[in-house]
């Protein structure tokens, strides 16, 4: 015997992205880099130079007051697909020479947190980078699919920024 039930559907189609179990969407990504960890901290926390690394950021800067301490907001503008939008992070984790961290949205209703940690490995450091959703918002997409592309697109992106650091530090080391 076999039981089937109907549900209404007067309130609109169900969320897709609701009940979604988010350990799919992180990754971690990491590049040896020609200089110790003491020098590449103030590197990747002087936010302003992400863009010299990243193709997708620009502007990106801290607000007034702002430093790279546990507490400060920066804006960046970022670009995927054709578009151009703007975000507000707030920075979770400051530890010189060993980590730091931002949450997209701020730590309190965040979307997106980036981790860069650093490990010293010889005359140089490994240095690591971790995106993790936090929650589903349909700013970043509205199915499944869309929030895997995404996290995709963003694990290709981080490596390619990785690389462009590892370049760029040791383009300026030849000098």
């Amino acid at each position: 015997m076999s039981t089937t039930t109907s549900r209404s559907t007067a309130a609109g189609p169900r969320d897709p992205l609701v009940g979604l179990d988010l350990t799919p969407f992180t990754f971690t990504r990491r590049c040896w880099v020609d200089l110790l960890p003491d020098s590449v901290y103030p590197l990747i926390s002087d936010v302003s130079l992400i863009e010299t690394w990243s193709a997708s950021a620009r502007a990106v800067r801290y607000e007034p007051g702002g430093g790279p301490w546990v507490g400060a907001w920066f804006s960046g503008r970022n670009r995927r697909d054709g578009r151009e939008w703007v975000t507000r992070s707030e920075v979770v984790r400051a530890d010189p020479g060993s980590a730091f961290a931002f949450v997209v949205g701020g730590a309190e209703q965040g979307i997106v947190r980036w981790d860069w940690h650093l490990h010293e490995q010889g005359t140089g450091s490994i240095v690591q980078q971790t995106w993790r959703l936090l929650r589903a918002d349909p700013v970043l997409g509205d199915t499944p699919e869309a929030l895997h592309a995404l996290r995709d697109h963003m694990a290709n992106s981080a490596e390619a920024t990785l690389l462009s650091l590892a370049e760029w530090i040791a383009g300026r080391r030849t000098r």
